[in-house]
């Protein structure tokens, strides 16, 4: 992909200076953190150093937590 073949808002990032880029991420960042953002780890069940005793009680977005549906065979 060439840069006249980037989306605009890619253009824009790429002509910021680095000192730019990072002013802006700190923006992002504080931004996802006033959403509910957290730095809280996700459970890694795969891990075996991952012990369900040490998760956190808090989720994404307040929620209870992710259920999987399945649907059977029809």
């Amino acid at each position: 992909m060439t840069y006249e073949q980037m989306p605009e808002e890619w253009q824009e990032w790429i002509n910021l200076t680095p000192m730019q880029r990072f002013e802006q991420s700190e923006i992002i960042f504080a931004n996802y953190l006033a959403q509910g953002g957290t730095l809280d780890p996700d459970p890694d069940p795969t891990s075996p150093f991952d012990l369900p005793e040490s998760w956190s009680p808090s989720s994404a977005h307040g929620r209870a937590g992710l259920r999987i549906l399945r649907r059977g065979a029809s």
